[in-house]
């Protein structure tokens, strides 16, 4: 049996790169012969992303691509977010966006045939499957092309948005990309408003009318409010724009042309928790209250009045100030 080298494990991931486990235990199983053991490494490889593709690919990315007026979104999912944060599956979902806005494929079949550094993009994609053992799908994506400009934001790599636009200036189109990421609106005016959300709402706000019990003539009125003010929430020129309530996205643009359709939001997973960065002030004031306790109580100066007076009380049960 041929002694297997450090070096020969080297190689063979240089050329495959696959796992060093998995190279060593190929060189292993072929005896030494790297031509072998490569093929060994390639029916594995295989093997593992057919076994993976059964799971669920919860998690992802989303990567945008603009090239002058041509510019395309794509989420590609995988298992665990800890994937989201590998070069080589965020590079995979860069290019498979570049391809797409280069070559514009009719479908998913389309895209998974396209070339992609000497491979299709599905061989690229089972064999970073392989590499990384988990599952991982192309899941949608959008092209663009326009007469106009385009820009895109991205929150991360979670939410995407890309926006056609014309202005002078080219940060007007970004900010509305990023109030469009927070305010997820679903059309640009309210005339936009799909009818079946507005007979959704309306029949919402029915319901809780009848529930107040209200003359009919104040009930009505009281559905026709909230039916205005859903389409004030969910249309984008009559939201608060997100950098100045004071005024609507209508009213930030009015010195500069509206921006034009189409106007596409890809989110990546559809389940999404967003965390806010502003704390209320009564968690600062709790953990100010915390900060205060914890060196009197070290510096065992802990006087009755003063703790008293910072809002502590003794619990005698406990035998602490709290």
């Amino acid at each position: 049996m041929a002694a297997i080298t450090a070096a020969m494990v080297g190689e063979l991931r240089a050329k495959t790169d696959a796992p060093m486990m998995e190279c060593k235990k190929a060189l292993t199983e072929a005896d030494g012969d790297m031509d072998r053991a490569e093929e060994i490494l390639r029916v594995k490889l295989g093997s593992k992303a057919s076994k993976a593709a059964s799971r669920i690919a919860a998690e992802g990315v989303v990567a945008s691509h603009i090239k002058g007026s041509v510019g395309a979104l794509v989420e590609v999912n995988c298992e665990t977010d800890f994937v989201t944060k590998n070069d080589d599956f965020l590079k995979l979902a860069a290019d498979i966006a570049r391809l797409i806005a280069e070559h514009n494929p009719a479908d998913l079949a389309a895209l998974a045939a396209l070339p992609l550094d000497g491979k299709t993009v599905e061989e690229q994609r089972t064999t970073l499957v392989g590499r990384i053992g988990e599952n991982m799908s192309i899941r949608r994506f959008q092209r663009f092309e326009t007469a106009s400009k385009l820009t895109s934001y991205l929150h991360g790599t979670r939410i995407g948005v890309m926006v056609e636009f014309d202005a002078a200036d080219e940060q007007i189109g970004k900010d509305v990309a990023m109030h469009i990421a927070a305010m997820k609106p679903v059309s640009l005016s309210s005339e936009q408003v799909p009818a079946d959300l507005i007979e959704k709402e309306r029949s919402v706000a029915r319901l809780k009318a009848e529930e107040s019990g209200k003359p009919a003539d104040i009930a009505e009125k009281m559905v026709e409010g909230s039916v205005q003010k859903f389409l004030k929430e969910v249309s984008l020129f009559n939201q608060a724009f997100v950098k100045n309530d004071k005024q609507t996205v209508e009213q930030m643009l009015k010195p500069d042309p509206h921006p034009h359709d189409p106007c596409c939001r890809c989110l990546c997973p559809e389940r999404r928790c967003c965390w806010s960065l502003l704390q209320p002030r009564w968690h600062q004031l709790q953990h100010r209250r915390r900060r205060w306790r914890q060196r009197l109580l070290r510096l065992d100066r802990s006087p009755r009045r003063l703790l008293e007076r910072l809002g502590f009380r003794y619990r005698w049960s406990q035998h602490r100030w709290c």
